[in-house]
């Protein structure tokens, strides 16, 4: 994990270099805790949270000569606090035969890479997974899954171009049914332009995916973009408004200088967030750490 690590403070360090720029100052008085709370607003922390923490940092009444190590311990303890509740692994439930995944968020966010890297580390596993190319629109999202249904030996339920995308999930689920699969990913398109058209083609494949099983989908997991900042603010408003959304996946953290976006979405909507997305590879989606993320935030150079 430790490798993983250094890949997330790596990934955040556009975030965490911008905050160490304030704790070089050895004070901690009132001009720096306000250029520090900007910071931290700027890193896409939100008013609240950064206004809480500067709140923490004013009632521990630091001495004159503290340490930034010191400051970075503090704040990375404060920022856990408010991730530890929403840091809650992604588990299957081997009562579903299949587990019945329905994957949601707009175009480019990385939807199908995190379909197929999920089909990757459960194939690992020695899980049955299979994949319902559902974003019919796009054939670069088809041909994609297939790339990684072959690299995992998974099925690959697909159709034709714009082709009817509640159709596929239904064929997809009585497939993955008749041959007890372990887990059932569905890809859907992400046109948010057009809101109510989106709307109208989840609603029909979750009420088609029904006909056959009343319980699916069992999980509804959204994926978000930390590069877009305050955007996945309204993104989650969205999806969670248009389909019960049971859990947050956060890609490209990598290129974001917007770490901070992960600490608002937990104290604004405290969805459980599973996982998160630091490179292309397959074993660069890792379950979500309260701990190392806030330490990676804040550029910890402790236990690598």
């Amino acid at each position: 994990m430790a490798g993983f690590f250094s890949r997330l403070k790596k990934g955040l360090s556009r975030s965490s270099a911008r905050l160490n720029a304030v704790f070089v100052k050895r004070q901690l008085d009132d001009e720096t805790l306000e250029e520090l709370e900007d910071e931290l607003i700027a890193a896409d922390l939100g008013p609240a949270v950064a206004g809480r923490i500067i709140e923490q940092f004013r009632e521990k009444s630091f001495g004159e000569n503290i340490t930034p190590e010191e400051i970075r311990q503090t704040l990375a303890t404060e920022i856990s606090r408010v991730l530890e509740p929403v840091a809650q692994p992604f588990e299957l439930d081997s009562s579903k035969k299949p587990h019945v995944v329905l994957v949601v968020g707009v175009n480019g966010v990385g939807k199908t890479t995190t379909i197929g890297k999920i089909a990757h580390q459960y194939h690992q596993q020695g899980k049955s997974v299979m994949m319902v190319a559902g974003d019919t629109f796009r054939a670069a999202a088809v041909e994609q899954l297939q790339i990684w249904g072959e690299r995992t030996g998974s099925p690959v339920i697909a159709g034709k171009p714009g082709g009817d995308a509640a159709g596929l999930a239904y064929d997809g689920l009585k497939r993955a049914t008749e041959e007890k699969a372990d887990l059932l990913l569905v890809d859907t398109a992400g046109r948010l332009h057009n809101r109510q058209a989106l709307m109208d083609e989840l609603a029909k494949i979750i009420r088609v995916m029904q006909k056959f099983d009343p319980s699916a989908p069992h999980s509804v997991l959204l994926v978000l973009d930390a590069t877009t900042g305050q955007n996945a603010i309204e993104q989650v408003r969205v999806f969670r408004d248009l389909v019960n959304v049971s859990g947050l996946v956060v890609t490209k953290l990598d290129g974001s200088a917007r770490g901070g976006i992960v600490v608002a979405l937990a104290e604004q909507f405290k969805l459980p967030v599973h996982l998160v997305g630091v490179g292309e590879q397959a074993e660069d989606l890792r379950p979500f750490s309260a701990e190392d993320y806030a330490r990676g935030l804040v550029g910890d150079t402790k236990a690598e």
